[in-house]
């Protein structure tokens, strides 16, 4: 009987094995659905647009992008992360997968352990912006204006927790000026208000912003990478004026834990792929973004070094979320 049974257990998984190899093999025969944490209009919703279109043409299948916003990417990324572990859907991982596991006290998952890394997409600077109005036109000029003026400069944010709140209070922690933070559902609204002049000061990721401050509806202090960046290369450094500041926004896939690795490395073939076409590396340029290209191995490393490093910026300033 025991005998039996081995064979049958050994049997079964030989049967798995070669279904899980077959549904690889076929992978993908309907459409794919890419989570996006944050509403439309944002930077991780511009460049899941970008690849997904590409992915589109070239993968065989439509992708979808599903914008589920809210609780700060929280509600898309636990939709993602708990749905079937089968490639037909994956997430638009982003800097608050990593910022959120210690600026939240009570999570439903844990993000390293339960997603499963893809491939990387693109790392971009954060923009130091603010509305027209504002007189500073400098990042010294600005840190005068704000010790001047304490308390009564809104700095707004695409959401608590992303690295865009983040970078924000980094500056106040290395300048000491006082900003009263406004948090907001994604980077668009976020953008309308400072447009308007509802709010004054973001340190907002490029791509979502760079428009803006071409058409000079917005007014670019700084970017926040410890290199000046080629999309626009007249503007500084913040760590020109408050040195050893960097902060930057990185993107890419992730899938539910337990997707096939073969399903896996067709999606991170697939992907690289599309960043080594010249138009997207144009397009990502142009957006101010460096090409990633990684390994899931690599990506995987990625969110765990981000992931210690916003710690202890979180643990610094004291912000957290119940």
């Amino acid at each position: 009987m025991r005998r039996m049974r081995i064979i049958a257990l050994s049997l079964l998984i030989a049967v798995l094995g070669v279904s899980t190899c077959a549904a690889a093999e076929d992978y993908p025969s309907r459409p794919i659905k890419w989570i996006v944490p944050y509403p439309a209009g944002g930077t991780t919703d511009i460049l899941a647009r970008l690849i997904g279109q590409w992915l589109s043409e070239h993968l065989g299948a439509q992708v979808i992008i599903e914008n589920r916003p809210g609780a700060g990417n929280n509600i898309g990324t636990e939709a993602a992360i708990n749905a079937a572990p089968d490639g037909y859907t994956v997430l638009l991982v982003n800097p608050a997968n990593g910022i959120n596991t210690s600026l939240y006290r009570k999570l439903n998952f844990d993000f390293i352990r339960d997603v499963a890394p893809v491939a990387g997409l693109t790392r971009v600077p954060n923009v130091m912006e603010v509305n027209p109005a504002v007189p500073a036109k400098t990042v010294p000029e600005f840190i005068a204006y704000a010790k001047a003026n304490p308390g009564k400069i809104n700095l707004a944010s695409s959401g608590n927790g992303t690295s865009v709140h983040l970078s924000g209070e980094m500056f106040k922690m290395m300048t000491g000026v006082d900003l009263l933070h406004v948090p907001y559902r994604g980077a668009a609204p976020a953008l309308t208000d400072l447009i308007s002049g509802q709010v004054q000061i973001m340190f907002d990721n490029m791509p979502s912003s760079i428009e803006h401050i071409r058409a000079g509806k917005l007014r670019a202090l700084a970017v926040t990478t410890a290199k000046r960046s080629p999309a626009l290369p007249d503007v500084p450094t913040v760590a020109e004026t408050v040195p050893g500041y960097e902060a930057s926004a990185w993107f890419g896939m992730g899938a539910p834990k337990g997707t096939p690795p073969e399903i896996i490395n067709k999606l991170n073939k697939a992907i690289n792929a599309a960043l080594a076409d010249p138009n997207i590396q144009a397009r990502l340029a142009d957006l101010g973004g460096n090409v990633m290209s990684t390994t899931p191995a690599e990506f995987g490393q990625v969110i765990v070094d981000e992931t210690d490093k916003w710690a202890k910026v979180v643990k610094a300033a004291g912000v957290s979320v119940e």
